[in-house]
């Protein structure tokens, strides 16, 4: 059984692996000795007699910078924040809300102003009072810090998971016994502030890996990184990789990458089609913040062999498919996704988990409640169909948008379609389908080409009953 190179603290486990080149295309003990000096930096402000820190918020948009103090930080305070450089003043306001830190480092630290009673004066934050919540939270301090990564949710607003370094572990060992790697170099286009970016981070550090950060833009203009691609791994979002197979030369690298990952959002069939075409290892993953990323996968050569799901479950988890009673569902029946893993957060800071979050069983299992909604098939394969704020409700039967889209884009009548439901007296709501034809004198004039051509691919309850073309 695999592991991770884990059995030294992490800063002398640092040490050594940018004593051994962790970082490529980077001076390694340059940036041991910014660790080492933020280290130093966030240590003196913690002892300060006025006002300890025992939370700090990381808003550095340089990758590197960013990495060196994740690392101090995480040797020093007890809760450290990632946040995002891109956001706005109203992100910036819900994640001081949450968060309450004292201190914020880097280079896009907000200019906030005013905010509740309190003011920004370019450092410590100065404003709100903890409410007791510290109290709630020493039984996940005992014994490590808390990684605190952001993410949007189904809500749409900021909130930050709860990690711990035995969370963020447990997804890396999955990862390999998985995909049965030992060793993983990573190719970082990704923002480390995210979970999908830390996390290529952590699999190269604790695997005995390398790493390689660039920008997306330099990597789509052309720029090869300085080695073969061959044992490397790089990860991307569709958009992402849609830029790279348009470039020849570019194609034909991502093709010669041990694997190429893809999440963050669904892939469009023509993608998947023009990856397949191309001859693209690609791992089509389903993950999120919560669980430490991916934890399913389908493997290049099952993809490349046009299986049509997410793959299979990581060791490290456990799946079940639940209806809305909870109630766990068998093979082929769609329902609610719920996770179980051992890479799994604690909840949302600062309270945890919610009731309507999760599902303990009676064994004292705790599933996650995903968004999501798919089954799994009888080889354990889970298949996804969408999100479940997102399903329409239509004479009582349930109807995902995402799974009546990829049914319409497969007739091949479409260069795009986006399916709704729109209210309805007698049906509640009923199936509605906004179509870009491929050839507009057959499905912009006669949409029940195409509603006969969906005839045999999905259920007629699922069918739209409006079609609306678009030129």
């Amino acid at each position: 059984m695999m592991a991770v190179r884990n059995p030294v603290p992490l800063l002398a486990l640092l040490e050594q692996r940018c004593q051994e080149g962790w970082l490529v295309g980077q001076d390694n003990q340059e940036f041991w000795a910014m660790v080492q000096l933020l280290r130093q930096e966030f240590s003196y402000i913690r002892r300060s007699p006025n006002r300890p820190m025992s939370s700090i918020v990381l808003a550095e948009s340089d990758p590197l910078r960013l990495l060196a103090g994740f690392f101090a930080a995480y040797a020093t305070v007890s809760r450290v924040f990632l946040g995002n450089p891109q956001w706005g003043i109203t992100e910036w306001q819900q994640a001081m809300a949450i968060a309450q830190p004292d201190y914020i480092w880097g280079d896009s630290a907000p200019v906030l102003g005013e905010w509740d009673g309190g003011q920004w004066d370019g450092g410590r934050w100065d404003g709100g009072q903890w409410d007791g919540g510290e109290d709630r939270l020493m039984g996940m301090l005992h014994t490590e810090p808390l990684i605190l990564i952001p993410t949007g949710g189904s809500s749409g607003q900021i909130r930050f998971v709860m990690h711990q370094w035995h969370t963020l572990t447990a997804a890396v060992v999955g990862f390999q016994q998985y995909f049965q790697m030992e060793v993983i170099n990573s190719i970082c286009v990704l923002p480390l502030y995210h979970v999908s970016g830390l996390m290529q981070g952590m699999r190269s550090l604790l695997s005995g890996g390398n790493l390689w950060i660039t920008p997306f833009k330099l990597l789509k203009q052309g720029k090869e990184p300085p080695f073969l691609p061959q044992d490397w791994c790089i990860s991307l979002v569709p958009t992402q990789l849609n830029g790279l197979l348009r470039s020849p030369l570019m194609a034909q690298w991502l093709a010669q990458c041990h694997t190429v990952f893809i999440g963050g959002a669904a892939p469009w069939p023509d993608l998947l089609q023009q990856a397949r075409r191309q001859n693209i290892p690609l791992s089509l993953c389903y993950g999120m913040t919560d669980t430490s990323a991916q934890f399913s996968a389908l493997k290049p050569r099952n993809f490349l062999e046009k299986q049509e799901t997410m793959g299979e479950i990581f060791p490290h988890a456990q799946v079940i498919i639940v209806d809305e009673a909870g109630r766990s569902l068998p093979p082929y029946v769609i329902g609610q996704i719920c996770v179980a893993a051992h890479s799994l957060a604690l909840g949302y800071y600062p309270t945890g988990w919610s009731s309507g979050q999760t599902i303990t069983t009676p064994s004292g299992t705790v599933l996650f409640r995903t968004d999501d909604g798919g089954y799994l098939d009888k080889q354990g394969h889970l298949v996804l169909v969408g999100r479940i704020s997102g399903k329409i409700i239509t004479g009582g039967e349930n109807v995902f948008p995402a799974e009546v889209e990829a049914a319409i884009w497969a007739t091949g009548l479409v260069r795009d379609v986006a399916v709704v439901g729109i209210p309805d007296d007698y049906w509640g709501q009923c199936v509605a389908a906004v179509y870009v034809p491929t050839n507009s004198d057959i499905g912009a004039t006669d949409p029940q080409i195409l509603a006969t051509a969906l005839h045999d691919r999905i259920a007629r309850y699922k069918h739209p009953k409006i079609w609306l073309p678009m030129a």
